[in-house]
């Protein structure tokens, strides 16, 4: 059993080492890397919000906005940028008309599809001397530690 110092130390580590990955995933030779290998001709600023599109949507451009990390006046003007590329499309929300939702089309999901294959392609050198019990423990732990933070986020949000 670890001590209370053990925890902290983990913690810390942990944060640590996020904050190294989200560095690391930021850097914007790696986007160029990506976007080449998957053979795509896109802006580095459009390809994020088309995968966040494909993960998360149909979605509205606020919501997009914040799981991004940027403002909702530049993520519309871009996701209407990847609407007249023909990645996706903009429809009404059902259940608020006032609200469009970004929805990736077939062309869209042909891009995300690629780009996912050239995602694997470029971290095969990363994780491929990895044994399958560590991939499959880093994703469940990944996984988990994801779920238990959104699970957070949501009781934070329902509080008065």
């Amino acid at each position: 059993m670890a001590t209370r110092r053990q925890r902290q130390t983990a913690m810390r580590h942990l944060h640590e080492s996020l904050v190294d990955l989200i560095a690391i995933t930021n850097q914007p030779y790696r986007d160029d890397a990506l976007l080449a290998e998957a053979g795509i001709k896109l802006d580095r600023a459009l390809f994020p919000l088309l995968v966040g599109i494909r993960r998360f949507g149909p979605i509205g451009v606020v919501d997009l906005a914040e799981r991004a990390g940027r403002d909702h006046t530049t993520v519309s003007r871009q996701v209407a940028k990847l609407a007249d590329l023909g990645l996706v499309e903009r429809r009404p929300s059902p259940s608020d008309r006032r609200i469009k939702e970004a929805v990736v089309t077939d062309e869209g999901r042909r891009a995300t599809d690629a780009l996912d294959a050239a995602r694997n392609r470029l971290n095969a050198p990363v994780l491929g001397h990895w044994s399958d019990r560590d991939l499959l423990e880093l994703d469940r732990l990944m996984r988990r530690y994801v779920d238990d933070m959104i699970a957070l986020r949501g009781a934070d949000h329902e509080s008065p």
